[in-house]
């Protein structure tokens, strides 16, 4: 009789997996430079990074279907290869072919991938911690939030990724001036040198190859408990056995409240963090140099964020964390817009991004709570095409108001200010009956 393999080892491999899936996160440091390189608007920079959580939500959703059926070896694997050679080819074709060639590989190609390698992970390592459920899939959505973080560290550093970016941020400066000043702007004498594009190239297909690598042989690991697999008084095996299918938790008002919850916490947070080092910028009159390597200091909250309210939503209950989450991130929102130096700005980013990621540490756990495990991939993926459509609505309006304004800072009350609502909705969601309805045929 083989034995039961440790959850821990599993837990660590679907930790990883996120790691690499997590860079996604990092647009932020490659937005400028794209601005500048290619003289493109706010708008086209950041569309990749919207369509790759748009269809990061749709990835999420075959992925979890598919994972229910084969288990989640085979779809981590893949997915964690389609997102690799996504990003990749999005390097080595855009200066070739354009910003449709980097929405289509990046964005299309890359995140649905990427949400396919996601919603395995998370699935299967709840079903490993029946009597810790909070932490366990806290645990493995951390690791997502940490890709940024690990990410952040090390690209700014390369000398050529550097120089580019510091060459990028001078034309914006430059533009943003002609802009205020109702001037006409040059742009030819402060574009980026084809040396420079390569630079940012080549940092994508580097990229795509390590994720393809360290993501596909982590993945191998990944594998759901066996039956009758129990911890701590809890067995996996009975949630497994019943709840809800997704045909029966779609039939639920309580699945569009989880939507919900989910898109609103999304919306606020990835508004700011698709342009994160352009906002940090505006704050506090700095350039790229100084905030990039800070940012990513302060990404490491997205990953922190996600543990800690996974753990405490076992305590103080799923509903009520988002409460508190929303309520702490609409006041840090009203509070930003007067706050300008490097530390005060990089604690609200702080707070922000602990609460953001706060949110996917608490909703797989609050999915399994409400319709059982029986059909985890496949609820919970359907739950995070809520994701995908406000990574995309977000970071859609940030940059309007950008290329319209010339600054993020009107797209900041509007976030508090529907943050202030979401709290309240909360209150309204509970939870359906435990034994899933007998549909009719």
């Amino acid at each position: 009789m083989a034995s039961t393999p440790n959850r821990w080892v599993i837990a660590i491999a679907g930790v990883i997996v996120m790691l690499c899936l997590g860079t996604v996160y990092s647009w932020g440091i490659f937005t400028q430079s794209l601005v500048a390189g290619f003289n493109w608007s706010v708008q086209d920079a950041t569309l990749p990074f919207e369509l790759a959580l748009l269809f990061l939500g749709f990835g999420a959703v075959f992925g979890g279907r598919w994972q229910d059926r084969v288990g989640p070896r085979t779809v981590t694997v893949v997915g964690a290869i389609i997102w690799g050679v996504g990003v990749l080819l999005a390097g080595l074709g855009t200066p070739t072919f354009g910003k449709l060639w980097l929405d289509i590989f990046f964005g299309v190609i890359g995140g649905f991938g990427n949400g396919m390698a996601y919603i395995t992970p998370v699935a299967m390592v709840t079903k490993w911690f029946p009597d810790r459920r909070g932490l366990g899939s806290g645990l493995v959505v951390m690791g997502f939030g940490l890709g940024a973080f690990v990410y952040n560290q090390i690209i700014p550093r390369i000398a050529s990724f550097k120089g580019a970016a510091g060459a990028a941020a001078a034309f914006l400066k430059a533009k943003d001036a002609a802009i205020k000043a109702g001037t006409t702007f040059d742009p030819t004498n402060l574009s980026l040198t084809p040396e420079q594009i390569h630079a940012v190239m080549m940092v994508f297909v580097v990229s795509g190859i390590v994720f393809a690598i360290i993501g596909g042989l982590c993945a191998l690991v990944m594998d759901n408990p066996p039956a009758n697999y129990s911890v701590g008084g809890f067995t996996a095996a009975a949630g497994a056995a019943s709840g809800y299918t997704p045909s029966q938790a779609l039939r639920t008002p309580q699945f569009y409240g989880l939507w919900i919850l989910l898109f609103l916490n999304v919306l606020g947070g990835v508004a700011i963090i698709s342009n994160a080092v352009a906002v940090y910028s505006e704050l506090t009159k700095l350039g790229p140099a100084i905030i990039a390597p800070v940012f990513g200091l302060v990404a490491l909250f997205n990953g922190l964020g996600r543990i800690f309210w996974g753990a405490v939503s076992d305590r103080l209950g799923r509903t009520m964390t988002y409460t508190v989450m929303y309520a702490i991130q609409a006041v840090t929102f009203f509070v930003m817009l007067n706050l300008h130096d490097l530390v005060s700005v990089g604690i609200a980013f702080a707070i922000v991004l602990l609460c953001y990621g706060g949110g996917f540490g608490v909703m797989p756990s609050l999915n399994a709570d409400f319709f059982g495990t029986k059909s985890l991939g496949q609820n919970y993926g359907m739950i995070l095409t809520a994701w995908g459509v406000a990574g995309f609505v977000g970071p859609f309006i940030a940059a309007r108001i950008k290329d319209a304004t010339g600054s993020f800072s009107g797209a900041i009350l509007p976030i508090a200010i529907i943050l202030v609502v979401a709290a309240i909705i909360p209150f309204f969601v509970k939870k359906p009956p435990s034994d899933a309805p007998v549909l009719s045929h």
